[in-house]
């Protein structure tokens, strides 16, 4: 079948454009939550920060588990079997809820230890622990709602999760401030409100999640009936699921090491580091949005057994990602000089974060192809290129060359940026080696 280009782009824009709004108002939301808790001191956004850090794993997981479902229903709602896309979406949903009561029973149980391995200690532990038990002990709500977003995109409906996520961060962001600083004589509650007001967000989030989920093609109840026709989907799930949540981790484990290092280089250019890595999140948006797009229409088209229609979306889905990320890259070198001064007046610093901000520009276009080809071969139903990809380009390229040219070469924040820079156009090559691989792979099984 041959689709024409414009079609082509408008069902990748229909899908990616109200992700990357999605993506914008959460990260939005972040920066207005961090600034309220910085209002009430030093001690008080550490302890938050750290307790993030650690939620952020359980964050990674939960989003793992929806990776390797996304796949799956898009391919059974590409091959018009809904009704397996509904086990799917059902049994997934399960297997999220379980993987939160077990978190939250960790975070229950072993809150302290866990922030003490972080570092924290004295007032700082104290708060943290506070915050961390009352956020992460009810980490079903963070995994049902996270998993129900992702199953709402992998079903093609990408617009509900944006809108939910706008009420949700406005409700977030009023809920934060009365709870955190209070209103008229009620004084609020400082850490303890921030926290609160982060699950009772949630709660509402996931509520919203649910309705919309019963008006979706893959709408389940818990009641229903399993068949044995679907007694493989468990395993699949978690098949898949595993190598998505290695990559999360190696992810994340990765940014601790080389974090660690970055400390070692100083105050200042730790934080022109930090600084600069918030101002590049906006810059992520596109690529992050067009991953959503490329997931569901690929495996949908596979699923459908139209091979060649899934290979075209992929590739123009790079190519349009690239195109915007590239002007993305153009704004962030020119831009970024008056950026940097909304963050800190410090002359030094500010340049500093203008270095690394133009060193990052010129890697916008292998960002953009690493992102969505990680989501293209993740909706084929690949989950373990993304890994290797991450783990090589994390421990092989980017912690080593952080270490060869930052610490032990001297060039500061210039040498993170490269290192970075190398990682990012390594992936980017090695993602497209195996795309196309996937695929002369699937056309020859074709042919035979």
């Amino acid at each position: 079948m041959n689709v024409p280009l414009r079609k082509k782009c408008r069902d990748i824009l229909v899908l990616a454009i109200p992700a990357m709004i999605e993506s914008l108002l959460q990260t939005v939301v972040g920066f207005v939550d961090t600034l309220f808790v910085a209002r009430l001191g030093l001690t008080e956004v550490t302890a938050v920060g750290v307790a993030n850090t650690l939620l952020a794993v359980y964050i990674a997981v939960f989003m793992a588990i929806g990776i390797g479902t996304s796949s799956l229903i898009a391919k059974h709602i590409g091959a018009g079997d809904l009704e397996t896309a509904r086990e799917a979406a059902c049994r997934s949903t399960r297997i999220a809820l379980i993987a939160g009561f077990i978190f939250g029973l960790v975070t229950l149980i072993l809150a302290e230890p866990l922030l003490k391995l972080m570092g924290a200690d004295g007032e700082v532990l104290r708060q943290a622990a506070l915050y961390f038990r009352i956020v992460g002990t009810p980490s079903f709500v963070i995994s049902l709602m996270l998993h129900l977003g992702n199953v709402l995109r992998a079903s093609g409906n990408t617009v509900s999760p944006m809108m939910i996520s706008f009420w949700m961060n406005l409700i977030h962001i009023v809920l934060d401030y009365l709870l955190i600083f209070g209103i008229f004589s009620f004084s609020g509650f400082g850490v303890c409100g921030a926290a609160i007001a982060t699950v009772l967000t949630r709660v509402i989030g996931s509520a919203l999640l649910i309705v919309a989920m019963k008006k979706s093609p893959v709408h389940f109840s818990f009641k229903r009936h399993t068949s044995s026709e679907h007694s493989t989907l468990t395993r699949e799930i978690i098949r898949l699921s595993i190598p998505a949540t290695g990559e999360r981790l190696v992810m994340r484990l990765g940014q601790v090491v080389y974090l660690g290092l970055i400390v070692h280089m100083g105050t200042e250019i730790y934080a022109a580091n930090a600084i600069a890595e918030n101002i590049e999140t906006f810059a992520y948006l596109p690529g992050l949005g067009l991953s959503v797009a490329a997931t569901v229409l690929v495996g949908k088209q596979l699923g459908a057994k139209k091979y060649a229609l899934a290979y075209s979306y992929g590739r123009l889905t790079v190519l349009i990602s690239v195109a915007i990320m590239s002007i993305t890259g153009v704004l962030l070198f020119f831009l970024t000089p008056f950026m940097a001064f909304w963050f800190t007046g410090q002359v030094h610093t500010a340049s500093m974060i203008t270095l690394a901000m133009r060193i990052d520009a010129f890697f916008m276009p292998p960002l953009a192809v690493g992102l969505v080809l990680a989501g293209a071969l993740q909706g084929a139903g690949d989950t373990k290129t993304p890994l290797y990809s991450t783990a090589i380009g994390m421990w092989g390229i980017r912690v080593l060359f952080i270490y060869l040219l930052g610490v032990k070469g001297g060039m500061g924040i210039a040498g993170i940026w490269i290192a970075q820079g190398i990682d990012l156009t390594v992936k980017a090559l090695f993602l497209y080696y195996c795309f196309r691989k996937l695929f002369k792979r699937i056309k020859s099984a074709q042919n035979e």
